[in-house]
């Protein structure tokens, strides 16, 4: 990738993991899935790492697999291989590109990475909380959250309906998926 700097990254665990610049993040991960010779075509997961009180302050790791010949693009099968990508996030701009353009699959992980750190993801369709309340307010996965705070939230109540009015729905349901009359 002409122009485009990637440094290899330290990893424990022995598995190749690379540092993206955030800005080059989206060309990477599009040439690692369309390149014939990579074909990284399944995204596995996304996470951020708080490392504070560092600079840059968090860490996007992301994890991309090959599945080689169960999953071979029309150029024939590539080895399958797994990846880790890094990408630093700065504290004082914590956003970062949405790869749901090239990976559908990102679109809740990136979705739990904004509720639970406060990361923004640019482009995403659909970035609102996952996992915690709408009315929550804070991150709660940040270093600096306090996790003293007990807080009464209004985003929850149990659902109680009778057996007739949850039959009513199902009915309701079934006639909502039918082809109007005289269409197949």
């Amino acid at each position: 990738m002409p122009g485009v700097s990637l440094d290899e990254a330290p990893s424990a665990d022995g598995m190749p993991a690379i540092l993206v610049d955030r800005a080059e993040l989206v060309e990477v991960c599009r040439t690692l899935r369309d390149h014939p010779d990579l074909q990284f075509s399944l995204f596995v997961d996304a996470t951020i790492a708080d490392l504070s009180p560092a600079t840059p302050r968090f860490h996007a790791v992301y994890l991309l697999a090959c599945l080689g010949a169960a999953f071979a693009q029309a150029a024939g099968p590539a080895e399958a291989r797994r990846l880790r990508l890094k990408v630093l996030v700065p504290d004082d701009d914590p956003r970062l590109p949405s790869l749901t353009p090239v990976y559908p699959a990102a679109g809740w992980p990136e979705r739990e990475i904004y509720d639970l750190f406060g990361i923004t993801f640019d482009d995403h369709p659909d970035l609102r909380r996952i996992l915690m309340p709408d009315d929550w307010e804070g991150y709660p996965l940040r270093k600096d959250y306090p996790v003293q705070i007990r807080k009464e939230t209004s985003g929850w109540e149990p659902i109680q309906i009778t057996a007739e009015e949850f039959a009513a729905n199902l009915r309701a349901a079934r006639e909502d998926r039918r082809p109007p009359a005289g269409k197949t």
